[in-house]
C-alpha cells in the first residue's frame, strides 16, 4: 500500500458517527432555527468527521500514538470552540447548570480529561475496546466544551473576565505542556499498545518502512504535539483575552455593569 492509496481509501464511513453529526444539525435547526452560527456549527462536526472518521482514525486505532494524540487535540481543543461558537449569543443557562460551568470544573475538565486518558491503563483500554473508545471521544468532546466555556460562552456575563481568563488559560497550558514535556522524553511504556500494533489494516510495513516511523519516535512526536501545537492554542486564547481586555465593553455589558452598580 502507498501513502496516497491509504489516505484516499482508509475513510471510515461510521454510522454512528454521521448519525450523531446528523442529528447535531438537526437538533442546532429545531432550537435556533438557520442562521450564521450553523457555519460553525458544521465546521466543528467536520472536524470531528476528521477525528473520528478519517485516515487519521485509522492509524490512531492502535498503528501510531502522534495519531491518537491529534485526534485528542482535535476532540478537546478544537471542535468545542467551533460548536460553542455556533451558539446564539444570547443564550443562558438554567440555575440549575450552573454548577456544572464553574471554572474549576471547567479546568479540571479540560486538563484532568488529559492526564486521565493517557495514564497507561486507560490509554491502552481506549485502543484494545470499542466501548471504552467511544466513551473517550464522547468524554473529550464534552469535558472540551466544559473547558472552552469559561473563555467562549455565549454571554459575555457568563466568560470568565479578560485577566482570570488568561490565568486559566496560561496554567491549563502549563498542566499540559508538563505531561508534553513527560511523553517526549519517556520510555515507550506510555500506551504499550502501539508497541505491537495488530495489523488488521496491512499498513505496518508502510509506517514502518515507508515512513520509518518506530515506537520511540512515534511517542516522542505524540509528546511533542501536545507540547508545542496544544500550547500555540492556549496562547491564541490568551491573546484573545488580551485583546478582550483592551477593547470597550460592549452595550450589552455595558448595560449589565451599569444594573449592577445601581444595585
Amino acid at each position: 500500500m502507498t501513502t496516497s492509496h491509504f489516505f484516499l481509501t482508509a475513510w471510515s464511513w461510521n454510522p454512528v458517527v454521521l448519525g450523531g453529526c446528523l442529528a447535531a444539525i438537526l437538533l442546532y435547526l429545531y432550537f435556533f432555527g438557520w442562521q450564521r452560527g450553523i457555519l460553525f456549527l458544521c465546521l466543528g462536526l467536520a472536524i470531528v468527521m476528521i477525528a473520528l472518521a478519517s485516515p487519521l482514525s485509522a492509524l490512531a486505532d492502535g498503528y501510531l500514538f502522534s495519531a491518537h494524540m491529534a485526534q485528542h487535540i482535535l476532540l478537546l481543543l478544537v471542535a468545542p470552540v467551533c460548536i460553542l461558537l455556533s451558539l446564539p449569543r444570547d443564550l443562558s443557562l438554567t440555575t440549575k447548570a450552573n454548577w456544572l460551568f464553574h471554572s474549576g470544573i471547567g479546568w479540571l475538565s479540560g486538563v484532568g480529561s488529559m492526564w486521565l486518558w493517557h495514564a497507561p491503563t486507560f490509554c491502552n483500554a481506549a485502543v484494545s475496546s470499542r466501548p471504552i473508545y467511544a466513551l473517550q471521544s464522547v468524554s473529550l468532546l464534552i469535558f472540551g466544551s466544559l473547558f472552552w466555556w469559561q473563555v467562549l460562552a455565549p454571554r459575555e456575563q457568563d466568560r470568565l473576565s479578560p485577566l482570570p481568563a488568561v490565568g486559566y488559560l496560561f496554567s491549563a497550558c502549563t498542566a499540559c505542556s508538563m505531561l508534553g514535556i513527560i511523553l517526549t522524553f519517556s520510555p515507550v511504556r506510555v500506551c504499550a499498545i502501539y508497541m505491537q500494533p495488530v495489523d488488521q489494516l496491512g499498513l505496518l510495513g508502510l509506517i514502518r518502512d515507508g515512513w520509518e516511523m518506530t515506537p520511540e519516535k512515534d511517542q516522542q512526536i505524540g509528546g511533542l504535539l501536545m507540547w508545542v501545537p496544544m500550547c500555540l492554542i492556549y496562547l491564541a486564547a490568551i491573546f484573545s483575552q488580551l485583546v478582550r481586555w483592551f477593547s470597550p465593553p460592549t452595550p450589552a455589558l455595558r448595560t449589565t455593569i451599569v444594573s449592577r452598580n445601581a444595585l
